[in-house]
């Protein structure tokens, strides 16, 4: 799950975003503290082809861009596919996406604690993605109550909401916690993808 809404693709902003790439590309030549400032001090080292764009994308258009190619593969598989077949890969793709992102988040922790993954989706994180707000917050229990959400919208805009967007998508919830510290669980029985009025994501600390 990004928070894309009013997302301004400005020099500045990708400049910082692609620290990495200028640095390598500069060789040792830029040892500046700071992200903004080292991509700032090799910019006269970028390529025609690094320079930013000055583009304004709303939340709800950068989202429908990330996902393009994907809703364009999604249609060749209706069409290429049985439904159950589709389906399937769908549930396996998105199960990968869970479990790496849960493997990321765990990388970049300090530690796999409960309260250290749900603070991931307090409030006022993903705001510009999500309404929701905290319903049930215990030492072991987690529960969001989510009355919108951006990528629900987008998939349904395209045409691609109910069963095969919560496959596709929707799915890899389950396995973002487990990823994360397997003694975590999500339980969920209603989602707006599935054309739900909210989504009721619980965590559970099992252990």
């Amino acid at each position: 799950m990004s928070d894309n809404s009013g997302y301004k693709i400005d020099r500045r902003t990708l400049l910082t975003r692609s620290v990495p790439a200028c640095a390598a590309a500069c060789a040792g030549l830029c040892r500046l503290p700071g992200m903004t400032t080292l991509a700032e001090g090799c910019l006269e080292q970028e390529h025609k082809f690094d320079a930013p764009l000055d583009r304004s994308l709303s939340g709800r258009q950068f989202t429908a861009l990330q996902n393009q190619k994907f809703f364009e593969f999604i249609r060749i598989m209706q069409a290429e596919l049985p439904e159950d077949e589709m389906m399937r890969l769908l549930l396996a793709h998105s199960a990968a996406v869970g479990r790496r992102a849960g493997e990321n988040q765990r990388s970049r922790s300090p530690d796999n604690s409960f309260q250290t993954y749900v603070a991931t989706f307090r409030p006022p994180r993903y705001a510009n993605s999500l309404t929701h707000e905290v319903v049930v917050d215990t030492e072991k229990v987690f529960e969001l109550r989510v009355t919108e959400c951006i990528w629900a919208t987008v998939y349904r805009d395209a045409g691609l909401d109910g069963e095969l967007g919560h496959a596709a998508l929707c799915n890899m919830d389950y396995h973002w916690p487990t990823a994360f510290n397997p003694a975590l669980k999500m339980e969920r029985n209603r989602t707006l993808m599935q054309g739900h009025d909210h989504c009721n994501h619980r965590y559970i600390d099992t252990t």
